[in-house]
């Protein structure tokens, strides 16, 4: 294996549904081996799925189901998603936020309990355009935002 660092996802029982929703959202993505788990690992039942090896537009991941009380989902890690165009946001936070919880700023948590931000190119360049003032009204209209709108940044970018 060739990549150093894998995301590693803990998950209570559903990581095969949280897999599958992952990998019908993204394109270039697969599931790449599933394992179950042999009898005596602790809070995973023998037979049922333990790991799910996947790709996600090229990107490995490894998902647990490593049952509760060990460690809890946390916004303190997300998955940044950079999309190309409105459509591309809408598309990623329609598919990830159904079941889950909206947040701000782009940021929402899944149904799994894992965390996204769904993220505009479009962003990062108005932000750090040349205009300074342009730039922190961008910033100031993301800040109301849950889900981003690249039309109304473009709006927030172009007022004086």
């Amino acid at each position: 294996m060739s990549q150093k660092i894998t995301p590693f996802i803990w998950f209570i029982k559903d990581a095969e549904a949280a897999v599958q929703r992952y990998v019908s959202l993204f394109p270039n993505s697969k599931i790449v081996e599933t394992q179950t788990a042999p009898e005596g690992v602790p809070g995973i039942p023998a037979g049922s799925v333990m790991t799910v090896e996947f790709e996600l537009n090229g990107q490995p991941f490894t998902a647990l189901n490593g049952g509760p009380g060990v460690f809890e989902p946390s916004g303190q890690v997300s998955f940044v998603i950079h999309c190309a165009d409105q459509a591309e946001v809408d598309h990623y936070w329609d598919g990830l936020l159904e079941g889950g919880t909206p947040s701000q700023c782009g940021w929402l948590t899944d149904a799994f309990g894992v965390t996204w931000q769904v993220v505009p190119d479009r962003l990062m360049e108005l932000m750090q355009g040349p205009d300074r003032e342009a730039g922190q009204r961008v910033m100031d209209a993301m800040m109301q935002m849950v889900k981003l709108d690249i039309a109304t940044l473009e709006k927030a970018y172009a007022a004086s």
